[in-house]
């Protein structure tokens, strides 16, 4: 097989494949008259009974006691650091109160947890 013969082979398929489109360059004209905006589309029966869920419940707030351990957790250590950025300077007194509530509220939530499963067969997977 020499050089030139396999170009000749794909030159020739090519030229024997299949048949060609006739390219004009004459373009349809547009049609003559107004053009009208297309009609609004009738409304979708998805949308006409379209699922609207029911509003949530409210947020439940949680016993008295709780709370005041939730805002020692959270809120001492952020009102710490917010004086630490500030350069407040707070009594020691005070920054020993508000570090004893933080571990206060976070020793009372730990012990309300409950001790065992929710269900006797629960193995603590949860989706």
């Amino acid at each position: 097989m020499h050089p030139g013969s396999e170009d000749e082979l794909w030159r020739s398929i090519v030229d024997n494949y299949g048949d060609r489109a006739e390219l004009t360059d004459d373009e349809p004209e547009p049609a003559a008259g107004p053009v009208e905006p297309p009609a609004p589309l009738a409304p979708v029966a998805d949308e006409e009974e379209r699922y609207v869920p029911p509003p949530p419940p409210p947020v439940p707030r949680p016993e008295n006691k709780r709370l005041v351990a939730w805002i020692g957790l959270f809120g001492t250590p952020l009102l710490l650091l917010v004086c630490l950025v500030l350069g407040i300077r707070l009594p020691a007194l005070m920054s020993y109160l508000m570090i004893a509530w933080f571990i206060g509220g976070f020793s009372y939530l730990v012990l309300l947890m409950p001790k065992g499963p929710r269900d006797p067969g629960d193995d603590g997977a949860q989706i």
